[in-house]
């Protein structure tokens, strides 16, 4: 009674100092539980997550993995209250933030909870200069004590980014992707949030830059203990950041663990999908890689409805009943799951050699196999000029349609042959038209 009077207290006010401590001796910074958000009304109404939940604790990144269109950004956006939570609850420190709040309640919320976006060109003000996009949160809620104050927090904050304060007089458009997202960084750590909220903000950018700004985030936390809520499509990526990652498949968090919990014993199908399709360095690697496809016809919830169920080891799984005591048996095996498998390249060069390179259906020759685009000569273009060549040289068209054809050059032998045959075609038709010019005029 005394905590639910405390926490009504805290929801009318403002937050407390540190947040709940569960059973793990963490204190729980954000928690989500079985949440729904839904978009529209009635029958046209779509439930973009559901039944979703998950911890952050103080101090550590929880990374939310999954493909398009699954729901990570909408849980983001439930966070900072833009999505409304159709049910369920959003709990900041123990006070829950979700619904209607007070006022002062709400501005605390903005101020404790920054959002990093994943467009570094669309989050921007265009017609603002650096230096105002970053005050605009120090303005806001006036956290300087006087100008001279508000500049010293802004260079210093632009210099931690990797930036100039030269750089605070010019605008958005002046600046690459990788420079606006840390612009976009320090307008959120400026404010000096505990929680971060960071949507995809490196699928935006070049590959060369995505390390320097995880190195930024990490070095954001370790300084400030900031918390991260990360947001992401790529496993490898939140390998390298993540404390905990939740995966979502259409709405629903089927898996989550601790990181390397996570790598070594995937046990829902779809994660194990996702590992899979995680690249390789090694092109030779790559290509014998055997990519595993989620089927989600394979679960049965027509009677058995699933759930996500705590199976040990900090290791939460979506499923039934049948399924949990499956996933429950193979984790307590405790041996390490494959999720990567290479063909043998042996037992492929030999399935290569006695198979022949072409074969053929509906008379056009295709090479067997996924080797089709990678054994394709690079000159095989296609070129409309062989079609034409053929076509006025009907005889030499064939004969180069064959040499096309026994060296492997598809595109080429095909506008050949489809020349020489128009033409042919053609010559057949003028000739029998002369022929029978010929009978009607020797019988006129």
């Amino acid at each position: 009674m005394a905590d639910e009077l405390k926490k009504q207290t805290a929801t009318a006010s403002s937050f407390p100092e540190h947040g709940p401590v569960d059973e793990t001796g963490k204190e729980v910074l954000l928690e989500v539980k079985n949440v729904d958000i839904t978009f529209g009304k009635g029958d046209s109404a779509v439930r973009a997550v559901q039944d979703a939940s998950f911890k952050i604790y103080k101090g550590e990144t929880f990374s939310l993995v999954g493909e398009s269109g699954s729901g990570k950004t909408t849980v983001g956006r439930a966070v900072i209250r833009v999505n409304p939570c159709a049910a369920g609850e959003i709990d900041y420190k123990g006070v829950r933030i979700s619904g209607k709040i007070p006022h002062s309640l709400d501005r605390e919320v903005i101020r404790n909870i920054q959002m990093v976006f994943q467009d570094p060109a669309a989050s921007l003000n265009e017609r603002a200069t650096v230096d105002y996009i970053v005050s605009e949160g120090l303005y806001n809620f006036h956290l300087y004590e006087n100008e001279a104050d508000r500049v010293q927090k802004v260079e210093k904050m632009i210099e931690e980014v990797g930036l100039l304060p030269e750089h605070l007089t010019r605008y958005p458009h002046e600046f690459s992707g990788g420079q606006r997202q840390r612009i976009g960084l320090a307008r959120a750590m400026v404010m000096e949030p505990e929680l971060v909220i960071a949507d995809e903000p490196i699928s935006a950018l070049d590959v060369s830059i995505r390390a320097q700004v995880l190195n930024l985030l990490k070095k954001f936390q370790k300084e400030r203990g900031v918390s991260y809520l990360f947001i992401a499509h790529d496993l490898s990526i939140v390998r390298f950041v993540s404390d905990h990652i939740g995966v979502i498949y259409k709405g629903n968090i089927v898996e989550i663990a601790p990181t390397e919990e996570l790598f070594d014993y995937p046990l829902h199908p779809y994660t194990h999908s996702l590992i899979s399709a995680v690249p390789i360095p090694d092109p030779q690697l790559e290509k014998n890689k055997v990519l595993y496809t989620y089927d989600p016809s394979i679960h049965d919830y027509s009677e058995d409805k699933p759930e996500l169920v705590d199976i040990g080891h900090d290791h939460f799984v979506y499923g039934n009943k049948k399924e949990i005591e499956q996933y429950k048996a193979l984790r307590d095996k405790n041996i390490r799951m494959k999720s990567i498998t290479i063909r043998d390249e042996n037992s492929v060069k030999e399935a290569q050699k006695d198979a022949p390179d072409i074969v053929t259906k509906d008379d056009e020759p295709t090479l067997r196999g996924s080797d089709y685009i990678l054994d394709r000569p690079l000159h095989d273009t296609g070129s409309i000029w062989y079609l034409v060549l053929s076509f006025f040289l009907p005889i030499i068209g064939l004969i180069m349609a064959g040499i096309f054809r026994s060296k492997n050059y598809i595109r080429n032998y095909k506008q050949c042959k489809k020349g020489a045959i128009i033409s042919l075609c053609i010559i057949a038709a003028l000739i029998l038209l002369f022929l029978i010019f010929l009978f009607i005029s020797a019988h006129a």
